[in-house]
């Protein structure tokens, strides 16, 4: 089962990504994560994906899929994996398209997490991280007992650069500009689910499981 997880930032396609992962013992493979393992582990691939960042270019769509490709010819891929963060825009889709079907493979489906911007923003810029600890809090969801102040270890929470209101909108206008026709893309191919990313997250987990089953 080859799945590719779709949706706005802070639309909980990470969230459920993982609970998936741990259900169906897929991997879940985000593209930040095999970039840094290959550039940490000075691989072939690594070296020349550091070599555009090092020039601040963004790495070639073709070198990202033949990366990717590379990770999910991995022993633990063999039954299948989870995309999180790849394809980024159709022509990314179409390139990894066309290697799977080299290698005589296809995506069985995708998984897209639908939130009004709205309720993604209100989401985002809830969100507090603990400056020494890490844990996070959200404002309404799930507020620390002490305003301002973390209740694992005492130090202050903060809204982080990435919540801001004005970070926020900035990147869902990427996500609209470039992202989101990836919805049409794969409605024509007939493997895209839709999920209402606003319900309760276990109802979410539940209904696509249901569709995974």
């Amino acid at each position: 089962m080859k799945i590719i997880m779709l949706g706005a930032p802070g639309a909980g396609k990470g969230t459920q990504a993982k609970m998936i992962s741990e259900k169906y013992h897929l991997p879940h493979i985000s593209t930040g994560d095999i970039f840094r393992a290959n550039i940490k582990n000075g691989t072939e691939l690594g070296k020349e994906a550091k070599g555009y960042m090092d020039k601040g270019l963004l790495v070639p769509d073709e070198l990202t899929v033949r990366i990717l490709l590379d990770r999910v010819a991995k022993e633990d891929c063999k039954n299948g994996y989870i995309l999180d963060g790849f394809p980024r825009n159709i022509p990314q889709a179409e390139v990894l398209d066309k290697e799977l079907t080299r290698l005589g493979d296809k995506i069985d489906i995708v998984i897209d997490m639908e939130v009004p911007d709205e309720s993604i923003i209100k989401r985002m810029t809830g969100r507090r991280a603990c400056t020494s600890c890490g844990a996070t809090y959200h404002i309404v969801n799930v507020p620390p007992k002490k305003e301002g102040v973390c209740d694992k270890c005492g130090e202050e929470l903060i809204l982080r650069d990435d919540d801001r209101e004005e970070t926020v909108k900035k990147r869902l206008n990427i996500y609209h500009e470039q992202t989101q026709p990836l919805i049409k893309y794969y409605q024509k191919k007939g493997v895209l689910k839709t999920f209402d990313g606003t319900k309760d997250m276990m109802d979410v987990f539940t209904e696509i499981t249901e569709i995974l089953a």
